[in-house]
């Protein structure tokens, strides 16, 4: 019992600490990548058919057998014109790949990520447009366009296994935006890949998009995800706890899909998300007048009657999600930023005035749910009630 409530005293009082002192300590230092050529042999590339890509910073001290592999994000394409727009990008192609370096749930300091500094971290680039889900053999020779994302994922999962993940004590699978989407999609695979001993559990960063209509009463982004499903062969590798039972173009939306998921979850999303107000619930084809503009720019802009149509938006997302119970299996912190994606950026995972739900920052609610300190299941009141918010503009999908 004394231990117990010296735990409950000392974890804020420890977080606390490594506020303050990651005001003077900061992650900066490029991550080596490494490029996976021997996957071209295997049909793994991405949309250029360019080798994919990951970047690896090593585990250390008592990290050494924890891994923790981040997908990046970067939005999806439905077509050929528009996939064809990310081929030669860093979006479609690991020949524009530009180093980067590793911040918030990735950090290499204590002081700043104090549950996984020391693991073994991995950034898996993407380039596929799909989530990591397609998989088409044939390949238009007037294009030269790849569909061959769930080949990617699994070709960097099985090379990550041979360097040591197939030892692996912990292991989170976490993703940003479609790399949030693709740790629901990929949850259950990625468990059954690691040994029967390894306590695996995934984290969705802005990855929980819902079916929802936009403001003119259409079903756009169930369209647009049934043209990504249907472009990129997607079906196949959707999760079949879904497809077995519904549309598998359904099977792109988490709501389908997490109730039936075996691996432990933790839901981090913004009940504002700043992509979904911007391309589910107003995308520009609703909007003609461009009444939504200045609202989805700066939700302070926002109408009266705007707002009462985004906290309706905000109350349909929450029925989306699971309900709250006394299990620890599922995890979630919905805090009411006008934000998308949270745990990449240090100012938001873990800093002096990032975001807080009841005193807690996402860094310490991740890592209680993760090592089953506590059950975390932090749900914020409505806006604009959350001061701690860091409201973002730049919101485009990105890890």
């Amino acid at each position: 019992m004394f231990a117990a409530k010296l735990r409950s005293w000392a974890y804020p009082l420890i977080y606390a600490f490594y506020l303050l002192i990651s005001l003077v300590q900061v992650d900066g230092a490029n991550v080596d990548m490494t490029i996976l050529t021997g996957a071209v042999a295997k049909g793994a590339v991405c949309l250029d058919g360019s080798p994919p890509a990951y970047h690896f910073s090593p585990g250390s001290g008592s990290g050494v057998n924890n891994w923790l592999v981040h997908m990046e994000g970067g939005g999806w394409c439905r077509g050929t014109q528009e996939c064809l727009a990310r081929r030669d990008t860093h979006r479609g192609s690991s020949k524009y790949m530009k180093p980067l370096s590793f911040s918030g749930i990735l950090g290499t300091e204590k002081s700043s990520n104090p549950d996984f500094y020391n693991w073994n971290r991995i950034k898996i680039r993407y380039c596929d447009g799909s989530s990591f889900t397609g998989d088409i053999e044939t390949v238009d020779l007037a294009t030269n366009l790849h569909y061959r994302g769930a080949r990617v994922w699994l070709a960097v999962i099985e090379d990550l296994l041979a360097k040591g993940m197939n030892k692996a004590e912990n292991a989170l699978l976490s993703g940003c935006s479609a790399g949030g989407l693709a740790s629901i999609l990929h949850c259950d695979k990625f468990r059954d890949l690691l040994p029967a001993s390894t306590k695996v559990k995934c984290l969705s960063d802005a990855g929980y998009f819902i079916n929802a209509k936009d403001v003119s009463g259409n079903d756009s982004i169930r369209t647009f995800y049934q043209d990504v499903v249907t472009t990129h062969g997607s079906a196949k590798n959707l999760p079949s706890s879904c497809t077995s039972r519904i549309s598998p173009n359904l099977c792109f939306f988490p709501q389908y899909v997490v109730p039936e998921m075996r691996t432990p979850l933790f839901i981090l999303n913004a009940a504002y998300d700043a992509w979904q107000i911007k391309n589910i619930l107003a995308p520009s084809a609703a909007d003609p007048f461009n009444t939504w503009d200045e609202c989805k720019l700066n939700i302070k802009r926002c109408s009266s009657s705007q707002l009462v149509t985004m906290q309706d938006f905000r109350s349909e997302f929450l029925s989306a999600i699971p309900r709250q119970g006394k299990s620890s299996s599922t995890g979630m912190f919905i805090d009411s930023c006008y934000a998308h994606c949270q745990s990449g950026s240090q100012d938001t995972w873990l800093a002096a005035g990032s975001p807080v739900i009841e005193k807690i920052p996402i860094a310490k609610a991740v890592g209680d749910w993760y090592f089953d300190r506590d059950i975390v299941q932090k749900i914020d009141c409505p806006y604009p009630c959350n001061p701690s918010c860091r409201n973002r503009e730049d919101d485009s999908v990105q890890d």
